[in-house]
This record gives C-alpha cells, structure tokens and sequence, in this order.
C-alpha cells in the first residue's frame, strides 16, 4: 500500500498579515485626520514643495533619512569595538540633528496620503520617535560617562530605527506611497494618432475624460482653438484630473492639490513630484486626435500644444 503524500501547507507570512492588518485598522483615524489637519496647516509656503522633492523629481524624504540612519549604524559598529566610544557618541548626535528635518520632509509627505496609507505611515513615525528618544537618552549617557548604558540605548535605537524603515519600505514599495502612478503611460500608449472624438464633444475650458489604449486621457479646449491633452491620473497618487479645475492654462487634482500645466504636463505645484506624461493634438476633419510625445518624432514636452491655426479652423492637419 503506498503512503499518501503529504501536502505542503503554505502559511500566510506573519508580517505581511500584520501590515495588512495595520492597514486595514480605522481605530487611529481620528488622531489622523487632527495631525492631518495640522500638518496642512504649517506655514511653509514654497518650502512645500521643497519638502515633497518636487525639485528633485521624487520624494526628498528617503534621501533626508540616509543621514541619521547611517550615522547611527556606523555608531552601533564602532560600539561593537572597545575604546570608541568618543567617535560613536560624535555619530549619534550628527543623527540626531539630522533626524529633525528628516522627519518634518516625512510628515508633510505623509498628509497627502490615502488614509491605508497614512495608518502605516503613522507607526513608522512612531517607530522613529521612539528611536529619537532612545539615541537622546545614549547621548546624554555617554556626556555623563556612562558608556554601557549608552551603547545599550544606542542599540534600542538601532531596533527601533530597522522597525521604522521596515515600515518605510512597506509605504514606499507594496503602498507606492511615493511612487510616480503615471510612470508606466508611455510604455502602454501605442505610437501613431489616436482619435479622442468631435471638437464639439469638448466645451471650451471644461476637463473632459476620453481613453486611449484603455490609458485614461484628459482633454481640455481652450476657448482660443487650442486643444491640450495629458494622461488623466495624477501622477502622485492618481487622482482624476477630469474632476479638476482648469484655470490659468493648468489643471487642479482634486484629491491633493498638485497642479499641472496643460501645455506640457509640467508639474507647477505639489505634492506631485513627476509631470504628467503629455500628448500632441491635432483637429482632422473635424475630429481631435492625439500622439503621445517622445514617440514617431512627437515634439518634445514643453515646446507648446501642436494644435495648429489652421487645424483649429477645421481646415486639418495631416503628416
């Protein structure tokens, strides 16, 4: 008689159940929406934008981190070897410094996430302020001579701080918290003319959504002739530009507020710190048709719309 092979039992990973447990738990919600609130709130003008990273093309937080983290994982090595102790303490206060900004970069990104989002992203802060505290606490033991007990404190720290990225990564990666949604238009769109409908299908100044290789698309007519078309969902966290406002030659999102310019997709405003991919239009026959650029010698983003005098006129414009 032959025996009956065993089945393998595949157990669901622990962690990722928690997370997804985490994110799924509204109980913090409240607390959220305050912090929300007051983060909005902050003074901070064009340093917004300079705290998202919209002048680096990305979120400038995870570049901020690498300093405190790296500072306080080079101190936890010298604390492995006896007579460094001066060198550690030097690392672990260069992170404590640079952890501030670090933090303030995180939060103002943080208030502009989806609340599954934000749930996650508020233990990760947690995590991190317990890290803080802890490197504080290592710190002031090593000023009063007490070298054990920092280095004690000093590795807490350390766990605290692999917590908080573990939870970093979660955000950033299985969240895409600060990844660019629009990223992937260019290598679905298909090359050539695509028609979108009649010029009469598109009010004068009103967002009007049409779909190109199954690609959201927003169209938007001037009052001028002149017709501007970009992907439709917003490259921070897509959001249907449709639903937008459209005024001074740009499109509001109406989930956070990021502004794009319709002539070329040119992120204007945050949060969003990506443009939004563009396309060539033309009128032919009556009908607007539109070419993603970059592609079959498209002109290149933010040398204007392509829509010419004629064209608009209804007279066409053929290659």
């Amino acid at each position: 008689m032959s025996a009956t092979p065993r089945r393998r039992v595949m157990r669901q990973n622990r962690v990722l159940w928690l997370l997804d447990r985490l994110e799924r738990e509204p109980r913090a919600d409240a607390v959220i929406d305050t912090l929300r609130r007051g983060v909005r709130a902050l003074p901070l003008g064009r340093g917004r934008d300079l705290l998202h990273g919209r002048w680096l093309g990305h979120p400038v937080h995870p570049l901020m981190v690498q300093v405190p983290i790296g500072s306080w994982l080079s101190a936890a090595v010298l604390d492995l070897r006896p007579g460094r102790s001066q060198g550690s303490g030097l690392l672990v206060g260069v992170g404590l410094g640079a952890a501030a900004p670090a933090a303030v970069a995180g939060w103002v990104d943080w208030a502009e996430l989806h609340h599954r989002q934000q749930r996650v992203g508020l233990v990760h802060a947690l995590s991190n302020t317990v890290a803080v505290g802890l490197y504080a606490a290592s710190l002031v033991c090593r000023v009063k001579g007490r070298e054990g007990a920092g280095r004690a404190y000093g590795f807490l720290g350390l766990t605290a701080v692999g917590v908080g990225g573990m939870l970093g990564g979660h955000l950033a990666y299985r969240q895409a918290s600060g990844a660019n949604h629009a990223e992937e238009v260019p290598n679905v769109v298909s090359p050539g003319w695509h028609r979108v409908g009649t010029v009469d299908e598109f009010p004068a100044g009103e967002p009007v959504r049409r779909s190109v290789d199954d690609v959201p698309v927003l169209v938007v007519r001037e009052s001028g002739g002149a017709v501007h078309a970009l992907a439709e969902r917003c490259s921070h966290l897509a959001g249907p530009l449709s639903e937008g406002t459209v005024a001074d030659g740009c499109v509001r999102c109406p989930w956070h507020g990021s502004v794009f310019r319709l002539s070329d997709g040119w992120n204007v405003r945050g949060p969003a710190t990506a443009p939004q991919p563009s396309f060539e239009t033309r009128i032919t026959g009556g009908h607007v048709e539109v070419r993603l650029r970059h592609q079959n010698g498209g002109e290149p983003a933010g040398q204007g719309n392509t829509t010419r005098a004629g064209a608009a006129h209804g007279h066409g414009d053929h290659d």
